[in-house]
């Protein structure tokens, strides 16, 4: 029986069949919107309750799941049931046992309503950014790369004490510091939910000061910021060079250590190699543990991509040789990693083409292009020098004889084919040259090419030899 049945009887029957009708309505387009994965995991638990005086009440099932909705989905909500009814102003989420207690006549002390997007001024669910529900520390592959960082982060968020501070992250794009930090989050919602965190990234953070400074309102800020139990800031490389916001940030830093509040912090570099950041900024980020993700390893790789298979029910439709070819070949992050997976996962559910080595080159030709081996400009240089018996320093110099401009524009072709880097930069790297000089060697190699046979093969072969 719906333990809500009554409360809509006394709206009215047909008040609450056509309530119960806008809510299939709006439960379809939240399932359209976020994927059937994201809908069925949060927002099929929700139940309609009732709708009085312009505000509507929603029942989740726990206290968490209460959380989670209203600070990743309550002002989407509020908009959909605007849209169905104008007249209503407020959607609240309320804990369902604690709502029929209330209802059962027990004193509601205990029903803690979280506005789901009011129009207020903003709660610490609204400072708080969306957490990924997929990025736990269950679902962490954890390896010698990664193992410090893993234990260091499981400590802040398994202690009720606080173990180090700050814990320092730091390490390359896509190797799983955001995955810790929102692993952190997770944690310490379920074991201590009565604790407050606000988790953010460094940008966000610039941006609530800024807002705060516009509106005139930097004490409301100080005492969001400073009254939380644990403080996490991703990138916050991003907020180098900017005067105000890093003055700001070193306050509330000072202020949460001195009250024994646990802050963790997350940057693509080492506190000491942060450019732009104040000295004593940099020295207060080192105060704690500094822990750094190393690149992942292959065997690091192939154990992501098993882990990631299996999550997504897709491990007996990959052959293990196709994992083993995308963990040889996309070494950039893990994130490419998951990407590839995904694709992969739903090119064979839409299109039912069984996976094989050849249909994944095929499918993820783009990715895996991108992928290859970078080339050193360095690299090329080198291999050209010994290949034409010059010198390295050649490659610099301002001799102009053809015995060594003639490999020194060899190596510029080489340098715009097989690297990513502009023309002035390529310049650069020949002893400060002009970017048109760059562009006058490509030219000349090419029409030695189409007039050389000998010539084209010594280009195709020194291509081969530094891209193998």
């Amino acid at each position: 029986m719906n333990p809500n049945r009554g409360i809509l009887e006394r709206t009215g029957k047909s008040s609450a069949g056509q309530l119960q009708a806008q809510w299939a309505r709006i439960r379809g387009r939240l399932r359209s919107e976020l994927g059937e994965g994201a809908y069925r995991n949060w927002l099929k638990k929700l139940s309609l309750i009732d709708l009085q005086d312009g505000e509507l009440r929603l029942a989740a099932p726990t206290k968490f799941i209460r959380d989670w909705i209203a600070a990743n989905y309550g002002d989407r909500l509020r908009a959909l049931w605007q849209a169905e009814v104008e007249a209503i102003r407020q959607v609240e989420v309320v804990v369902a046992e604690d709502h029929a207690a209330a209802a059962d006549g027990a004193a509601p002390a205990a029903v803690e309503a979280v506005p789901g997007g009011n129009g207020q001024d903003p709660s610490r669910h609204a400072l708080t950014a969306a957490l990924d529900p997929r990025c736990t520390f269950e679902d962490f592959v954890v390896a010698k790369s990664n193992e410090l960082a893993y234990a260091a982060a499981y400590r802040v968020a398994d202690s009720r004490t606080v173990p180090f501070n700050p814990l320092f992250l730091y390490g390359g794009v896509g190797l799983g510091k955001t995955h810790l930090m929102h692993a952190i989050a997770w944690h310490i919602r379920k074991k201590n939910p009565q604790r407050r965190v606000i988790y953010l990234s460094a940008e966000k953070f610039m941006y609530q000061f800024v807002r705060a400074l516009r509106d005139k309102n930097t004490m409301a800020f100080k005492e969001e910021f400073r009254s939380v139990d644990v403080l996490m800031i991703d990138d916050v490389q991003f907020i180098s060079g900017k005067d105000s916001t890093q003055e700001e940030f070193f306050h509330t830093f000072n202020a949460l250590v001195d009250q024994n509040r646990q802050v963790v912090v997350s940057a693509d570099k080492s506190p000491s190699d942060l450019d732009g950041m104040e000295e004593r900024m940099k020295s207060r980020l080192g105060w704690g543990l500094v822990a750094d993700i190393h690149p992942t390893t292959y065997e690091l790789r192939l154990g992501i991509l098993q882990a990631k298979a299996e999550k997504m029910k897709i491990k007996f439709e990959v052959p293990a040789k196709v994992l083993e070819f995308l963990a040889y070949k996309i070494t950039a992050n893990v994130r490419e990693l998951e990407g590839a997976l995904i694709r992969i996962g739903a090119h064979t559910q839409l299109i039912g083409r069984p996976i094989t080595l050849e249909n994944t080159q095929e499918l993820l030709h783009d990715l895996l292009r991108s992928s290859d081996r970078r080339v050193s400009i360095e690299e090329i240089q080198k291999r050209v020098a010994e290949h034409f018996n010059i010198k390295m320093s050649d490659m610099h110099s301002d001799r102009r004889s053809r015995a060594v401009a003639r490999p020194r524009q060899v190596a510029m072709y080489l340098a715009k084919q097989l690297t990513p880097r502009s023309l002035p930069d390529i310049g650069r790297k020949f002893g400060g040259r002009d970017h048109t000089t760059v562009m006058h060697a490509c030219r000349k190699v090419e029409q030695l090419r189409a007039a050389d046979a000998s010539f084209a093969e010594d280009i195709d072969l020194l291509r081969r030899m530094l891209e193998a």
